[in-house]
């Protein structure tokens, strides 16, 4: 299985905040559902201040490419991102539009 780390800021509002972990108590089937469908075997996301950091763990099916496709054509998840977007700042270093950037690994304990 691959692992995959990547991170993205909130707005640094402390209601915004809350707003975004009560979202993330009980996420919609439909949004667990396309998570899964893309080939995502484990996600979990992390805060410190209004830094989230998400490791995923996917499976050989998995792709980003393959996931925003299938998130193009997902009214569900398309109005979930458009709720999620608003509570989300963009990192600096991000692509124009880029939400989520991936991290790259420096260091590991195992090989």
């Amino acid at each position: 299985m691959k692992r995959y780390c990547l991170a993205l800021d909130l707005v640094n509002d402390p209601k915004v905040i809350s707003q975004y972990k009560e979202h993330h108590k009980n996420i919609p089937r439909l949004i667990e559902k396309s998570i899964r469908d893309a080939g995502i075997e484990v996600m979990d996301i992390y805060l410190t201040g209004n830094r989230l950091f998400m490791i995923m763990e996917v499976n050989e099916g998995f792709s980003f490419e393959n996931k925003a496709r299938m998130d193009a054509g997902n009214e569900a998840v398309q109005e979930w991102e458009e709720m999620m977007g608003k509570l989300q700042k963009a990192l600096p270093w991000a692509d124009p539009g880029e939400k989520w950037v991936l991290s790259e690994r420096i260091f590991s304990l195992n090989p």
